[in-house]
């Protein structure tokens, strides 16, 4: 049988007030509050909150506090992430990000679903995966719902709603998110 942490990764229905799952829960906003509070200058404590923080990825992520997370474990960081001011990742699926990707300030990213019926939502709930592939840039407060995937070369505009998944290469912006157009070499500054 299950693991209620099998299921929720799973993206399965499962008991978010499991005591195992609660604890992994304390665990990483004591991480966060840790992280938060922890001065810039200090990159040593830094790094070593991040590398206990996130699934993977730590060692280089880069990042301006404050960052809030549900676990940080099923969070899977490709090399040199940035996330600016007040990010949240509710990763009760896993989130893979791939290198180099961007976060301005106050995006969220979240996996949790919960059921349409009353009943069933007093008692259990579900997620879907986030997929957001490399060299991606996602403007301030923007909100990457449960289950999309975002191409890599992407960017997303600033206050998007992205409820779709988005192909690589292209910039896509509002609520609901859609492609605006592709992102050409003419997109690239003249050298000077």
């Amino acid at each position: 049988m299950p693991t209620e942490r099998e299921k929720m990764l799973a993206g399965e229905l499962y008991d978010a007030l499991d005591p195992g799952l609660v604890a992994d829960r304390i665990r990483a906003r004591e991480l966060c509050q840790r992280l938060n509070a922890a001065s810039e200058a200090d990159e040593a404590l830094r790094r070593d909150l991040c590398r206990q923080l996130f699934g993977q990825g730590g060692d280089t992520v880069w990042m301006q506090p404050p960052f809030f997370c549900d676990y940080g474990t099923n969070i899977e960081l490709g090399e040199r992430v940035f996330f600016n001011f007040n990010c949240i990742v509710l990763d009760v699926c896993r989130v893979r990000i791939g290198d180099y990707t961007l976060f301005g300030p106050g995006v969220q990213i979240l996996t949790p679903m919960h059921p349409l019926d009353a009943a069933l939502r007093r008692q259990q709930e579900y997620g879907k995966p986030v997929e957001i592939g490399a060299d991606v840039w996602v403007g301030a407060g923007a909100f990457i719902l449960p289950g999309v995937s975002i191409g890599s070369g992407s960017v997303i505009g600033a206050g998007s709603v992205v409820t779709r998944d988005i192909p690589p290469g292209v910039f896509a912006a509002g609520n609901p998110c859609r492609v605006i157009r592709s992102i050409t070499e003419e997109d690239r500054p003249a050298a000077p």
